[in-house]
């Protein structure tokens, strides 16, 4: 069983390690869904990271239909990922009728080699997903990380549990999408699931002394002084509830 943390920032992916992750998804803006972290962060993380690295490929919240301005960003962005040695990225690309773009998701997974490519859950938002694993499929991509189309991978158990059957070795099906510690056990049991993807973020208090609570740098009555990122213990408690239930 491996467990790939998403890290919302450079300490997020520090206590992902250090709480025995097996690989990190590093993004930005996960209360949005997850965008392209900045190079800076990119670079900090390859030269304090022992594990493998996969970064997400997505220069903006919404939908996964881009404009070819937005695709030329996404290049460029995957050639800096390859530049700093990345191991993988994480990308995905849809058309207006809910299918896979397999055109400009063939063209940037060939710029992304030799690193892996995960096609994210944009997945969640096709039209047929038995159709878009095929797809995925033929374009090579070595992972799928899904909720099985719902509000979270426990609810999306069964179509999940489909998937990996369907997929067999072709392709690795990832569950991800509100996964605990206390509900990965059944997930697993559920799905068969060989990978599993969680952010196991807590809140951390903001040592600042000083604070004006008057002014926010976010929407309305959002809180300047605590965040949250990935707690190293919740990491270690994930793992070990994997152990007692026999999965590593």
């Amino acid at each position: 069983m491996l467990l790939e943390i998403c890290a919302g920032s450079l300490t997020s992916a520090l206590n992902a390690q250090t709480g025995g992750a097996h690989r990190i998804e590093l993004c930005d803006n996960l209360t949005e869904g997850g965008t392209t972290p900045s190079p800076g962060t990119i670079r900090q993380v390859k030269k304090l990271l022992k594990i493998p690295v996969f970064v997400l490929i997505r220069p903006r919240p919404g939908d996964f239909l881009y404009s070819a301005e937005e695709i030329e960003a996404m290049k460029e962005d995957i050639l800096f990922c390859k530049e700093q040695r990345a191991e993988g990225v994480v990308l995905g690309l849809l058309k207006t009728d809910g299918s896979v773009d397999i055109d400009r998701c063939s063209d940037l997974i060939q710029l992304a080699r030799p690193m892996q490519v995960t096609f994210h859950r944009a997945f969640d938002m096709t039209r047929d997903p038995f159709e878009a694993m095929e797809d995925i499929i033929r374009l090579g991509c070595e992972k799928i990380l899904t909720s099985g189309q719902a509000a979270s991978a426990i609810e999306g158990s069964d179509l999940i549990s489909s998937l990996i059957k369907k997929a067999g070795k072709m392709i690795t099906i990832m569950p991800g999408g509100g996964i605990s510690e206390y509900n990965v056990a059944e997930l697993v049991r559920k799905t068969g699931a060989q990978e599993v993807h969680a952010s196991l973020r807590s809140p951390v208090e903001s040592k600042m002394n000083f604070r004006n609570d008057s002014a926010t740098m976010g929407n309305k009555g959002s809180d300047e002084y605590s965040r949250f990122e990935t707690d190293p213990d919740r990491v270690k408690k994930f793992l070990n509830n994997l152990r007692s239930s026999s999965y590593i």
